[in-house]
């Protein structure tokens, strides 16, 4: 599997941004993406996620983090093979490395509460500045 994050850029608060994560090379099922960011000497955050489940594992649902909650948005362009992080009224408080992840072949509670050890395949991270 492999994830490639790009979009990243400097740009001022109150701006929008886009992020994009283009995904291939699934060979099993992805039962959760996410996308998440980590600012210098914290820890890596998990800020949006779709849990891509099928009936009855409950469906389709959705995380997003308190601290986005209202500003980011994450979708999906099947036809494109690609993810989205739609960033809105961005604060100084958003810079960070942002990446993209993917449960493949398991599906866990985890990923509606943003936890890291959902994920088994990561992309190489894009670098948002807000200032």
């Amino acid at each position: 599997v492999q994830l490639v994050e790009s979009g990243g850029g400097s740009v001022e608060p109150g701006d929008s941004h886009r992020l994009s994560c283009s995904e291939s090379g699934y060979t099993n099922v992805a039962y959760c993406m996410g996308w998440f960011r980590q600012a210098p000497g914290k820890e890596r955050e998990g800020v949006a996620a779709i849990f891509l489940g099928g009936p009855f594992l409950g469906g389709r649902r959705s995380f997003h983090s308190d601290s986005v909650k209202g500003r980011f948005t994450m979708s999906q362009d099947n036809a494109k093979n690609t993810w989205y992080l739609q960033l809105n009224n961005l604060e100084p408080a958003d810079t960070a490395m942002y990446y993209c992840a993917a449960a493949v072949g398991h599906a866990s509670d985890g990923c509606l509460s943003g936890s890291r050890s959902t994920y088994n395949y990561w992309g190489q991270g894009t670098q948002v500045t807000v200032s």
